[in-house]
């Protein structure tokens, strides 16, 4: 009988064991993640950017490629697992058909998103956000003052996603803005 056997009435695990068992948790996680993958014809999805060294694909070259380029609205299932995607017109050298593993389900409405042409980027990485019109204006009161705030529709934003702003503030950074037309709340 082995020692170990004998001062604790089991067999001892040794590594060889321990390594089995960690493969088959981290497999039994990832399976639990891992689903069965498909999309309908008119959904939208990413795809995959295929980043590679010296080549030049979407705009951008080698390293800072986009991990995912899009939305693309699928065409037709061309296979078990293989689409085709509607490109524009811009992208006609590439080939419009992906296995599904080059995909990413887009998750909300492809249209809101703001096309990275309207946003100037500078040299240092900023950008700025240019006011489109008022579309609101009120007034609160404080304990021994008055506030004024305007709602400003930003240019890269929806009508939704339009902020309330001091107007004194905006005024003053902004005095192209016609202020006389926004009515108070």
């Amino acid at each position: 009988m082995a020692h170990y056997m004998a001062l604790y009435g089991r067999r001892c695990r040794s590594p060889v064991s321990w390594f089995e068992v960690a493969e088959s948790r981290q497999k039994s996680y990832a399976d639990v993640r891992r689903g069965e993958l498909q999309f309908q014809v008119h959904d939208w999805v990413f795809l995959k950017g295929l980043p590679m060294k010296e080549v030049k694909r979407f705009g951008k070259k080698g390293k800072l490629n986009p991990t995912y380029v899009g939305p693309y609205r699928i065409l037709k299932r061309v296979g078990k697992v293989v689409y085709e995607l509607d490109f524009p017109t811009e992208l006609a050298v590439v080939h419009p058909i992906f296995h599904i593993s080059f995909l990413k389900k887009c998750v909300g409405d492809p249209t809101s998103i703001v096309p990275l042409e309207s946003v100037v980027v500078k040299d240092s990485l900023t950008y700025e956000e240019v006011p489109v019109e008022l579309l609101d204006r009120q007034v609160r009161r404080l304990r021994n003052k008055e506030v004024a705030s305007v709602k400003v529709l930003w240019r890269s934003q929806s009508v939704e996603g339009a902020i309330w702003e001091a107007e004194a503030a905006m005024k003053a950074k902004y005095p192209h803005l016609s202020f006389s037309n926004s009515t108070p709340a």
